[in-house]
């Protein structure tokens, strides 16, 4: 009798194993490098090689049944893949190993941004700002809002703030998360970005104002207008703000002095733009819909080249623009001649992430294949670990 219930309690602890764990956690079917695999590889190793391109690894995410592979963030040296169920998965950007494999969110909740502050992953779940361990992919603290939260959360060493869908931006201690001030735009618009420093914090918003004010106090030091809204994320690439804005003109506008900020310069595109730029060294990508990916000379504004049926940029790597089409091709750009140098076939990828910080291409498709890739030419490349 004793040896029947032993074995009834060891094959109920076996299925409930079988249950609940997704396949050791993450069972990949690592691939690196080596010959063609037919269909495992997501891109084959022949059509890389014609574009000077070969697979660092390729890995296979947990992703269940009825689930899909919604989005790819880059932060810091990780990179997390999010399911449509809010499964999340974090690997090193080089190697491909898992860093940790678990659920954040309940399926149906909305997950806006993920920014890495110090220890802490930053994002807005739902109605609630939230601290989650990068190691482990818990959630160490949450503060419910009473409003809705309209764009991802930013912080330095003292606050977060945070927009609410009252067209006021909260400053909470970074402490205890108690409210310190809010501040709204005089014309009451809805702020869309946040940047947030040590010496001063910018916000952006729909009506095409880019303001700064002092990061303790609700005392504006600047404010910038554009003629529409800004479409997306401003972003920060030093001293200098860069933003598409929907009257179709791509902007750069330089902070100066804490009191003052000037316009460097705009550079039209065809078409309302609905995305933020890529901005790298040298060049800014505007994606600009039906007039496709237009590449900007970061320092002239001088235009360099557009594809039609670009989508937006994979990454840079010397002097070379890797495009991801429309068609579902990887199109390589000389950003010096402006002409198109390779094209290889990606119809198996469906997902992919912008790359501006080094030089690898990071692709997946929605059943959870994730493959980097990066160039096989000359040097060292600009990131490379």
């Amino acid at each position: 009798m004793l040896r029947s219930r032993s074995t009834m309690v060891l094959l109920v602890s076996l299925l409930f194993l079988c249950v609940t764990t997704r396949a050791p956690l993450l069972a990949f079917a690592r691939k690196q490098g080596g010959a063609d695999a037919g269909s495992r590889w997501l891109v084959s190793p022949e059509l890389l090689e014609h574009a000077k391109l070969k697979i660092l690894w390729q890995d296979q995410l947990p992703i269940k049944k009825g689930e899909n592979l919604e989005r790819l963030f880059i932060v810091g040296n990780r990179i997390y893949a999010l399911s449509d169920q809010n499964y999340m998965v974090s690997l090193d950007r080089v190697k491909g190993k898992v860093i940790f494999s678990r659920p954040i969110a309940a399926a149906g909740l909305p997950v806006v941004g993920l920014e890495l502050y110090q220890d802490k992953l930053i994002s807005v779940i739902g109605n609630r700002l939230v601290e989650i361990d990068p190691e482990t992919g818990i959630e160490n603290r949450a503060k419910y809002m009473e409003f809705g939260i309209v764009c991802p959360a930013a912080r330095n060493s003292s606050y977060f703030y945070v927009s609410g869908a009252d067209r006021r931006l909260h400053t909470l201690h970074a402490d205890n998360r108690v409210q310190v001030f809010e501040v709204a735009a005089e014309n009451d618009s809805m702020i869309t970005s946040i940047i947030a420093d040590e010496a001063f914090v910018v916000f952006g918003t729909d009506a095409g104002n880019v303001i700064s004010i002092t990061p303790d106090r609700p005392k504006r030091l600047w404010q910038f207008d554009a003629a529409d809204a800004i479409a997306g994320p401003i972003v920060r690439d030093g001293m200098s703000l860069f933003f598409a804005n929907k009257d179709t003109n791509v902007y750069r506008v330089d902070m100066v002095e804490p009191m003052w900020a000037k316009l460097v310069w705009k550079h039209q595109v065809p078409g309302v733009l609905q995305m933020p730029p890529r901005v790298t060294p040298e060049v800014v990508y505007q994606y600009t819909g039906s007039g496709g990916l237009t590449a900007i000379n970061k320092q002239s504004s001088k235009f360099m080249w557009r594809l039609p049926e670009g989508v937006d940029l994979s990454m840079e790597a010397r002097g070379k623009a890797y495009v991801i089409t429309n068609a579902r091709t990887l199109v390589v750009m000389d950003n010096t001649t402006g002409k198109l140098l390779y094209s290889v076939n990606f119809a198996a990828v469906s997902r992919f992430v912008a790359n501006t910080t080094d030089s690898r291409i990071y692709i997946a498709d929605e059943r959870g294949r994730l493959a980097c890739l990066e160039p096989t030419e000359g040097t060292p490349l600009r990131g490379a670990e």
